[in-house]
C-alpha cells in the first residue's frame, strides 16, 4: 500500500520533515538495513583481522593496500552515475503513473451519449464500461504481481464479473502470441457502432467523441504494456550496481583505521567505528535502493502502486456513472445568490480570511485610473 504523508507536511514548520524520519513502513531503513548490517559485519571482520591476526609484516602489507585503495577509490564516479540513473528511473516511474488507464472521461461520454432508460440502453452502457475495465484488468495481470496474485487465471476474472464465460471462450479462441488486452476494446468499438445503428447514439459527432476517448484509454493501456516490455537497458543497471558495490567493497579495506603510531597521513586517530563511511554507505546505497524501488512500481513493495484498489475503484465508479447516475438529475433550483449581483461566500469560524494580493492590486489600479479620469473634470 502506498505510504502517504502529505497531510503531515501540509504546513512548513520547524522540524517538519523530522517526524517522518521515525517511520518504518516504506522507509529507507526497511529497504537498506540488511545490506547495512552486512557491510558493518564485513568491516568489523577486516578490522579485527588486521588488529589481532596479522603479523607485523602482514599488517604492513595490509596498510599499503589500504592506502592504495583509499587513493584511487574516489575515481569511481558515484554521484554522476547514481544521480543520472535515479533521475531516469524517476521519470520512468512518473510516466507509468500518468499512464494508468482511468475510465473517468470515457464513462462521462458513455453516460451522456448512449441514450435509453430501458433495459437495452442500460445493458449497452454497462457492457461498454465493463469491456473498458476488462481491458485494464488484462493488461495489469501481465505487469502487476498484486493483480496476478488476485487473478492467477482468467477463470478468476470471469468469477469477478469482468467477463462472461462466452467472452472467455471467445478470448481463448483467438490465437495470438501477444497480450490480448486489446480484444475487449475491439468489442467496445463494435458494440458502439451497433448502438449508433440502433439510434442509441444520436449522431456521428457523439460516436466520434466516444471513439476518441476510447483511443485515449487504449493508448494508456498500450503505454503500460510497453513500459513493462521495454526496460531501462540492463547494462546501465549493471554499471550502476557494480559501481556502488565495488566502491564499498574497496571501502572495507581503504576506510580501516590504521595504526596511528606509524604516522600515516589522515590516520592520526583510531576511532574503530567509521562514522562517515557508514553515512556514505547509507546515502549512496540508499540512493541505489530508491532506483531499485521505483524502477518497477507494479510489485508488492510498500510504495508500489495500489493496483487492486484502483481496479475496484474504476469498476465501481464506472457502473455508478453509466447506470445509477444516467439521467438521474437533482431538480434545478435558483441558487442562493440568484438576486445578488455582488456576493461573497461565507467562511467558517477560525478560517483565515486574508485578502489576496491580486485583489488589492486591482483596487489600487482602479483608484488610479479613476483619479486620472476625474482630473480634467475637477479642473473645470
Amino acid at each position: 500500500m502506498t505510504v502517504s504523508y502529505t497531510l503531515e507536511v501540509a504546513n512548513a514548520k520547524f522540524g517538519g520533515f523530522s517526524k517522518l524520519l521515525f517511520r518504518w513502513r516504506g522507509s529507507i531503513y526497511k529497504l537498506l538495513y540488511k545490506e547495512f548490517l552486512v557491510f558493518c559485519l564485513l568491516y568489523s571482520f577486516f578490522s579485527v583481522f588486521y588488529r589481532f591476526f596479522l603479523t607485523e609484516k602482514q599488517q604492513l602489507l595490509f596498510e599499503n593496500v589500504a592506502l592504495y585503495c583509499d587513493q584511487f577509490t574516489n575515481f569511481i564516479p558515484m554521484s554522476f552515475v547514481l544521480g543520472f540513473y535515479v533521475t531516469l528511473a524517476f521519470n520512468r516511474w512518473w510516466g507509468q503513473y500518468t499512464s494508468f488507464p482511468l475510465p473517468d472521461n470515457l464513462m462521462m461520454v458513455v453516460s451522456g451519449n448512449v441514450h435509453g432508460l430501458d433495459e437495452r440502453g442500460r445493458l449497452l452502457r454497462r457492457t461498454l464500461m465493463r469491456y473498458a475495465n476488462l481491458s485494464s484488468v488484462l493488461i495489469l495481470r501481465s505487469i502487476s504481481t498484486r493483480v496476478r496474485r488476485r487473478f492467477p487465471t482468467l477463470e478468476q476474472v470471469v468469477d469477478a464479473g469482468f467477463m462472461t464465460p462466452l467472452e472467455h471462450r471467445q478470448l481463448d479462441g483467438l490465437y495470438s502470441d501477444f497480450n490480448k488486452y486489446w480484444m475487449p476494446l475491439t468489442w467496445f468499438t463494435n458494440l458502439a457502432s451497433r448502438a449508433r445503428q440502433e439510434g442509441r447514439i444520436r449522431d456521428d459527432v457523439a460516436l466520434r467523441l466516444l471513439m476518441d476517448e476510447l483511443n485515449n484509454y487504449r493508448g494508456k493501456c498500450s503505454l503500460l504494456f510497453h513500459y513493462d516490455w521495454i526496460s531501462i537497458p540492463l547494462v546501465y543497471t549493471q554499471v550502476v550496481t557494480l559501481a556502488v558495490y565495488s566502491f564499498f567493497g574497496f571501502c572495507l579495506i581503504s576506510r580501516q583505521f590504521l595504526n596511528p603510531e606509524k604516522g600515516y597521513k589522515g590516520h592520526q586517530l583510531d576511532l574503530y567505528v567509521p562514522v562517515f563511511t557508514l553515512l556514505q554507505f547509507f546515502f549512496y546505497a540508499g540512493w541505489l535502493k530508491v532506483g531499485e524501488l521505483i524502477i518497477n512500481p507494479f510489485g508488492e513493495d510498500d510504495d508500489d502502486f495500489e493496483t487492486n484498489q484502483l481496479i475496484d475503484r474504476n469498476i465501481q465508479v464506472s457502473m455508478l456513472a453509466v447506470d445509477d447516475m444516467h439521467q438521474n438529475l437533482p431538480p434545478t433550483e435558483k441558487d442562493k445568490f440568484w438576486v445578488e449581483r455582488y456576493f461573497s461566500v461565507p467562511y467558517s469560524t477560525g478560517t483565515e480570511t486574508l485578502r489576496p494580493t491580486f485583489m488589492e492590486l486591482n483596487e489600487i489600479i482602479y483608484i488610479n485610473e479613476y483619479t486620472v479620469n476625474c482630473e480634467p473634470i475637477c479642473q473645470d
